[in-house]
């Protein structure tokens, strides 16, 4: 069960004007269960994406980023679960450029105008016929509030459809947000999650979408792991129709931008915590924060290091404050010169080590009593400087190891 996932409140995923979604089922891999997605965007809309950089990507992250570079404008996302198209070389990828031409027959674009997005098994053959056949059903499906049957189509091992969405005025005009997320293992996003979709109707230039769409994937996805894996087809991808009443944003360092950066990174963050929330076999939602280090990219590879750790992961899972092993790992997180007797670690308000020693006042029954919450925050104060950083993260559960024994069944 997901900890503390709240259910996606379809009065809050706002439609976008100039989006509009469908969903089918095609029996890519299973029957009866939607698994074949369709996304059309307008022609002024603003689209870029971030990509996985495992060096063995998906046949559909390289299409994606191709199409992106060609320039000639988005229009439309094909989204299918149960294949990821990953390891399947040659052929994966003319089958990935045969599914994009299908689509883009139907609505009368350029093949280079679709980014295909696949999730699923590994090294298996894409079913591009079944994709093909269910096209004209997900085509006419597509409407603009269709945000949560998206959500629950693009899920694999995921207990609950992720989607939240956020309004904010820009000069006076009413801008929405809506995005969804899938994901809940083989997660450790070195860009974003395994797919996430962003919409909103602000006015933005393609020029300064890849900025964008940086920044919220850094600030969230970039920021969750729930097993350390990289995915092969992580996948996250921001639109920006130009509908809203408001003047074009030219910099996310002017007032409008600085808006819309705020509430977009909000749902951005929602969406990466609701996949730790849904880690596979997860019991325990836990925040590390790293704090008094000398960069963020230091705190960030301590949080990690300590995210990382199955013996960390597992001693909360089974609620041991075994905690030497959390000041174990925060030692090999590779900081060189760092010095153990200006370390203090906290669980939640409970001070546990302190100048790299056991805290002569704590006593053992405060950190199991933290250590039994469902929600946790691990803090770390390195005493090298001022930058902090977080990271969130999942326990390691019996339940993990069933989850993934079982996948491919």
């Amino acid at each position: 069960m997901p900890v503390h996932l709240p259910a996606p409140n379809p009065a809050e995923l706002f439609p976008i004007a100039g989006v509009r979604i469908g969903v089918t089922e095609a029996g890519i891999r299973k029957a009866n269960r939607k698994d074949l997605t369709v996304v059309l965007i307008d022609a002024q809309a603003s689209v870029a994406g971030v990509f996985t950089q495992n060096r063995f990507c998906a046949a559909p992250v390289q299409m994606c980023r191709d199409h992106l570079a060609g320039g000639q404008g988005i229009r439309a996302m094909l989204i299918n679960t149960g294949n990821a198209n990953a390891g399947t070389g040659a052929d994966g990828l003319a089958r990935a450029q045969q599914s994009c031409a299908a689509l883009a027959g139907k609505l009368g674009i350029d093949a280079q105008q679709v980014l295909p997005f696949s999730t699923g098994v590994i090294m298996e053959t894409l079913p591009v016929e079944r994709i093909e056949a269910g096209l004209d059903a997900a085509i006419a499906d597509a409407k603009a509030d269709n945000w949560l049957r998206a959500a629950e189509a693009i899920m694999t091992t995921d207990t609950a459809p992720k989607a939240f969405g956020a309004q904010v005025m820009i000069d006076g005009a009413l801008v929405s947000i809506t995005g969804i997320s899938k994901g809940a293992g083989m997660i450790r996003p070195n860009m974003a999650t395994m797919l996430g979709f962003m919409a909103t109707d602000a006015c933005v230039s393609q020029g300064l979408m890849k900025q964008l769409a940086t920044e919220l994937a850094d600030g969230s996805f970039n920021r969750v792991t729930v097993d350390g894996d990289t995915s092969t087809n992580d996948s996250f991808v921001v639109m920006a129709t130009n509908r809203a009443a408001h003047a074009p944003i030219d910099s996310l360092d002017s007032a409008a931008g600085q808006a819309l950066r705020t509430a977009m990174l909000g749902v951005a963050q929602k969406l990466a915590q609701a996949i730790v929330r849904d880690g596979e076999g997860a019991t325990k939602f836990i925040s590390i924060r790293v704090e008094g280090g000398q960069t963020q990219a230091e705190c960030r590879q301590v949080a990690y290091a300590i995210a990382h750790s199955p013996l960390v992961k597992t001693a909360f899972f089974a609620s041991d404050p075994n905690l030497g092993r959390i000041l174990a790992a925060v030692g090999y997180a590779g900081i060189a010169d760092l010095d153990q007797t200006r370390i203090d670690l906290y669980l939640d308000d409970v001070l546990v080590a302190c100048q790299g020693g056991r805290n002569p006042n704590y006593r053992e029954e405060d950190g199991q009593r933290v250590m039994k919450q469902s929600e946790i925050t691990v803090r770390v104060v390195l005493g090298r400087g001022t930058a902090a950083d977080t990271v969130w993260t999942c326990d390691l559960s019996h339940d993990y190891v069933t989850i993934n024994a079982d996948y491919r069944s």
